[in-house]
Order: C-alpha cells, then sequence, then structure tokens
C-alpha cells in the first residue's frame, strides 16, 4: 500500500511517498520548488515514481486506516509525545540522509586516501629519476 502527500516546507513544495508491505514501512521525499498542480502530481507519479529512493525498512506496523476509537487516539497521541517530534515518514528520511552522509563521508575518505598515495609515489618517482640524474 502507498501514499503520496504533498506539502509546504519553506521555502518549497514537497512531496512525501510512504508506502507499507509485509517487510515494513519505508518514505522518500521530493522536492517540486512552486507550488504543483494535481495533474503535475499525477503526471509526476506516473513518469518518476519508479525512480525513487525509498529508506531502509522499517519494522514498524502499517497504518490504520478505519476510524479509530477515543481510546486508540490517546493512545496513539501519547506514543507520539513519547518518541518526539515529526512522523514516521520525517524519521524514516532523517534515517536515510544519515545513511547517505555515512556513505559520502567514507567514499571521500577512500578517494582522499588514493590521492594520497598517488602523491606519495609521483614524489618517489620523482625522488628516483632525480637521484640518476635525469
Amino acid at each position: 500500500m502507498s501514499s503520496f502527500i504533498v506539502l509546504f516546507q519553506s521555502p518549497f513544495w514537497v512531496g512525501i511517498a510512504q508506502r507499507w508491505g509485509e517487510e515494513g514501512y519505508q518514505a522518500a521525499k521530493i522536492t517540486f520548488g512552486a507550488q504543483p498542480t494535481d495533474t503535475q502530481i499525477y503526471q509526476w507519479v506516473l513518469k518518476e515514481w519508479h525512480r525513487l529512493v525509498f529508506s531502509k525498512l522499517s519494522e514498524e506496523e502499517s497504518p490504520v486506516l478505519e476510524r479509530k476509537q477515543k481510546r486508540l487516539q490517546r493512545e496513539a497521541r501519547k506514543a507520539i509525545q513519547v518518541r518526539g517530534i515529526g512522523t514516521k515518514a520525517q524519521a524514516a528520511l532523517a534515517l536515510q540522509r544519515e545513511d547517505r552522509g555515512l556513505a559520502r563521508r567514507e567514499k571521500k575518505h577512500l578517494e582522499r586516501q588514493e590521492e594520497d598515495r598517488r602523491k606519495f609515489l609521483l614524489r618517489q618517482q620523482k625522488k628516483r629519476e632525480k637521484k640518476r640524474g635525469r
């Protein structure tokens, strides 16, 4: 099951895609910029949905779509207050951002090491050539 929500997060319009399955919950975020029309959103979903990069699977249950009783509403409100600020989608997106940051940091670290190694070998080669009198 999937849902797509469009909301305004100053200064841009943002779409949050959510999907639930037997495996768990996932979310993805897309920035639109200017306010999209319903037609533009529909066209975007038809053409670009498959390109979304969803967050890692979360083990949370899928949301209940039927009307909740007052007791269930109170329990949900209490659970949200204990968990902190944000929705499941925001938490999943934050986790995804963190994973991307870690991957980017690791990649940069490896690139830096490789560059340092290349410079070292170049210095060694120049040193050998200088010693040989070239």
